[in-house]
């Protein structure tokens, strides 16, 4: 092991954590110069998570770039343990991508940006946490990391929505994330302390992920005690990761949030969720994790229905990708249910694959946002005329969204789809009839906003901006990329997926 590789994780970490730190000290009325510092910064994450994601070895698996450092000792036993496997290498991409996307993106944030980025990047060090973090203590911090920001980024830089009828505003939408998701964390940190307690009541006290990961292997964790606490991380990480009927909070946290925020809030953000239930639920409790699936698939697919048949409903841009998302999630739900390889391996390449889609979809509508001062689909329509390239690209994240093959979100759901009639068949069913609606909301939205004549009051429209357009071409060069040759992730995301109890 060389020196870049001992402290690799700690680096994912540090970096956008020191940027973060930094920006508090730089002079607040230097907005172009604090947006030049923030894309540096965003850049070493990205080139970090690139470097590292390309000589992840795949052909050794398990935890690799592993590092521990010790912080408090026995009894307690706490440790910062860092490494990353099969399923977080991919997640770790996606966060330098989006978030690298993100911050280009973000010139357009006129009030108070060196605050916004303080709090941005201290969101991207919490992901980022989650996703190294081998110790359930400091796995929960990074969680609380990533979650917190959350709050301010949408009350403060977020938008408020005139539904004629009544007012949504910001806070309101930002007040709902919060209460849901310190709710869902409630239930993680009692599920957290409640196997702190049975290791301790088995002579091996610890958080370490892997102390308590073969207490579970060894069966030393009572089955009854698994079936009681897996509910707790099947709700707490649930709630972040929309899982119905917990998911109410995301379709308006979308709305509210600035652009930024809202693709790295539905491109990564609600992936802690599903990662969560993966690595805590699934490791440590095997057993109550297939006594719960059944419960867990049936939720699933109630998300991919409820969201998309919300999503036909809906006529504000936000609202109707918001709702997507839920439905997405109701994939990767599904997929990690099956306890099939295929179906498990299809949730984690969803995750990367929506994950891309969605925060191309919300950079594409905060550019229609900023020119339009609409996102309403009845207003908006005849685009494509004035924003041919915009259209274009927003037309490769729907076609992606609705599983065309040749874009990344096909082979994904091939592979859900296949786990789901490997294991409960009648729901495999319904899985494909949510991917037919979610072909109908798309082509409506496609339809409605972008094709037909061009009213006159966007006569003087221009496309989205230079910025934009070049972080949307990389965008739809990596769905298209995954679609063609998703090989790269797959062998990745294989490897790590042979790891997990039952699978």
């Amino acid at each position: 092991m060389n020196d870049f590789d001992d402290i690799a994780m700690l680096l994912l970490i540090l970096v956008p954590l020191a940027g973060s730190l930094s920006m508090m000290f730089m002079p607040g009325g230097q907005r172009k110069e604090t947006w030049y510092f923030a894309i540096f910064i965003s850049a070493i994450s990205l080139a970090l998570s690139l470097v590292i994601f390309a000589n992840y070895n795949y052909n050794a698996g398990g935890f690799q770039y592993t590092a521990t450092y010790e912080w408090l000792p026995g009894p307690l036993d706490i440790s910062l343990s860092l490494g990353l496997d099969g399923i977080s290498a991919p997640m770790i991409l996606l966060n330098g991508i989006v978030l690298f996307g993100g911050v280009l993106i973000s010139q357009t944030i006129q009030y108070r940006p060196r605050e916004f980025f303080v709090l941005l990047f201290a969101l991207a060090a919490g992901v980022y946490g989650v996703f190294v973090a081998r110790d359930l203590f400091f796995l929960f911090f990074f969680y609380e990391l990533a979650v917190l920001p959350m709050y301010l980024l949408i009350g403060v830089w977020g938008s408020s929505t005139d539904f004629g009828t009544f007012l949504r505003t910001k806070e309101y939408g930002a007040m709902k994330l919060l209460i849901f998701l310190v709710a869902g964390s409630i239930a993680v940190w009692v599920g957290i302390l409640a196997l702190y307690a049975e290791s301790s009541n088995l002579g091996a006290a610890t958080f370490s992920l892997e102390g308590l990961g073969q207490l579970a292997e060894s069966g030393q964790i009572d089955e009854d005690f698994q079936k009681w606490v897996f509910p707790l991380f099947m709700i707490g990480f649930g709630t972040l990761a929309g899982l119905w009927p917990f998911h109410t909070w995301s379709p308006d946290g979308h709305v509210a949030a600035p652009t930024a925020v809202s693709m790295l809030h539905a491109g990564v953000l609600m992936k802690l969720g599903a990662y969560g239930i993966i690595r805590v639920g699934l490791f440590l409790l095997p057993e109550g994790a297939e006594a719960w699936m059944p419960v867990l698939i049936a939720l699933g697919t109630v998300n991919v229905l409820y969201g998309a048949i919300s999503a036909m409903s809906q006529n504000d841009l936000k609202y109707i990708i918001g709702y997507s998302s839920v439905s997405h999630m109701g994939y990767v739900i599904m997929g990690i249910a099956t306890l099939d390889s295929i179906g498990m391996g299809g949730a984690v390449l969803q995750m990367f694959a929506h994950g891309m889609m969605t925060a191309l979809m919300f950079l594409l509508v905060g550019s229609i946002y900023h020119k339009t001062h609409t996102r309403d689909i009845n207003v908006l329509n005849g685009l494509a005329s004035r924003m041919p390239v915009n259209t274009f690209f927003f037309a490769i994240a729907g076609l992606a969204s609705l599983g065309l093959p040749g874009l990344s979100g096909f082979i994904a759901e091939f592979m859900v789809f296949i786990g789901t009639f490997r294991t409960y068949m009648p729901l495999g069913i319904l899985a494909v009839i949510g991917a037919a609606l979610t072909a109908i909301y798309i082509l409506r939205l496609l339809a409605r906003t972008f094709m037909g004549e061009a009213d006159e009051r966007w006569a003087d429209l221009t496309d989205s901006s230079p910025v934009e357009l070049t972080v949307g071409a990389a965008f739809v060069g990596i769905i298209i990329f995954v679609g063609v040759w998703p090989d790269p992730l797959l062998r990745v995301i294989n490897v790590g997926v042979q790891t997990i109890p039952g699978v």
